[in-house]
């Protein structure tokens, strides 16, 4: 059994899907990174840690475990939050409050995320459209049947080797895949079980929720 942990940042959160999954028993611990606390509260849920420098929040949260950091750091705390979730033992996260917001926040926390999947963490980011993936090579990702919706397939490193798509409209067969490109964009669903591979790389696999 995986353990899984929830990290809810301040970004956008799908509160739809986090209070489904948390009321599932999904999670094993939920970490609330900075503002996100705001976001656990308006859902009724109370973290098992809050972390960060508090500068979005506003206030230092009470009532829970804390992690208080300097404003004045070299990571962000989403990074604190990741490296404190593997440190506690994760196997598996799920990232909401990551997606959306400020450009920049987005760009870092993808970045961000597609580094613990390549040190071997279970990976998915959240947001109230769409969910991301991270794929590192050599590996696979199974999808269910869906009736409809867009699966979009980024490389993550300079390239990615060997990508195949599969039960998708357009099919990829062990193609190279480059951080410099639109390819990927925008395949669909058919209504059949998918499959994507690659043999080396990182790809961020966006899908519906």
């Amino acid at each position: 059994m995986m353990t899984t942990y929830a990290l809810v940042g301040a970004s956008e959160f799908s509160s739809e899907q986090f209070s489904a999954r948390n009321g599932a028993g999904a999670f094993d611990a939920v970490i609330a990174v900075d503002g996100g606390f705001a976001s656990l509260a308006a859902v009724g849920c109370a973290p098992d840690l809050a972390i960060g420098d508090f500068d979005s929040l506003g206030y230092v949260p009470e009532g829970v475990e804390v992690l208080v950091f300097p404003p004045e750091k070299d990571a962000s705390d989403m990074e604190l939050a990741l490296g404190e979730a593997v440190a506690r033992g994760a196997d598996a996260v799920e990232v909401y409050g990551a997606l959306g917001g400020r450009l920049d926040h987005t760009l870092a926390n993808l970045q961000l995320l597609a580094s613990f999947a390549e040190r071997g963490l279970t990976v998915t980011a959240v947001g109230e459209r769409e969910s991301v993936a991270f794929l590192v090579g050599p590996g696979e990702l199974r999808l269910d049947a869906a009736g409809a919706g867009i699966v979009s397939v980024f490389s993550l490193t300079d390239v990615s080797t060997g990508v195949v798509e599969e039960g998708l409209k357009y099919g990829l067969d062990g193609v190279a895949l480059t951080n410099r490109t639109s390819w990927g964009l925008s395949n669909e669903f058919t209504g059949s079980p998918a499959r994507i591979a690659l043999k080396s790389g990182t790809l961020a696999v966006f899908l519906p929720l």
